[in-house]
């Protein structure tokens, strides 16, 4: 029994070994012209800015600021699948490219997902702090995205 579980162990430490290998393509866009990022075509202020590039940025935009450990598997297939996931859902370097009503669509879901506590996902603020929203900065989103809402909506009218 003892010599079958060393090497279990030792195939499984084996395989850990092999997957570093397989690296998936960085979510990183050089050259990117950034006419269409939302936080161009909405104006957002500067306080505002930070905010949403610090919470949401590196999953639901072309570029993803890596740490030592998202480089490391099976770790790097879990943080490629977040990003994903968020840039199908909503992309912001591409938000001006959608089409009005898709825009209004995914400002009423950003408010509702930041005043929920949905987003930022708790698995992204365990180890990234700093992108945690206190309910000061909730608020402050939540009230932007109404302002662009009510301002969208009135000239519509």
């Amino acid at each position: 029994m003892k010599k079958r579980l060393k090497k279990v162990g030792i195939a499984l430490f084996l395989v850990l070994i092999a997957i570093q290998f397989y690296q998936p393509a960085l979510n990183q866009s050089s050259g990117q012209d950034y006419t269409n990022d939302f936080l161009i075509t909405t104006k957002a202020p500067k306080n505002i800015s930070k905010l949403i590039q610090t919470s949401c940025y590196d999953c639901h935009s072309n570029n993803t600021k890596y740490l030592w450990y998202d480089y490391i598997q099976p770790a790097r297939m879990l943080v490629e699948a977040h990003i994903s996931n968020g840039k199908k859902e909503l992309n912001f370097n591409e938000f001006g490219s959608y089409s009005n009503r898709k825009q209004q669509s995914k400002l009423e879901a950003i408010g509702k997902q930041t005043k929920s506590g949905d987003m930022p996902l708790k698995s992204y603020t365990l180890l990234h702090h700093d992108a945690v929203l206190n309910e000061t900065q909730r608020q402050e989103i939540i009230h932007w995205i109404n302002s662009i809402q009510e301002n969208s909506s009135s000239s519509v009218n």
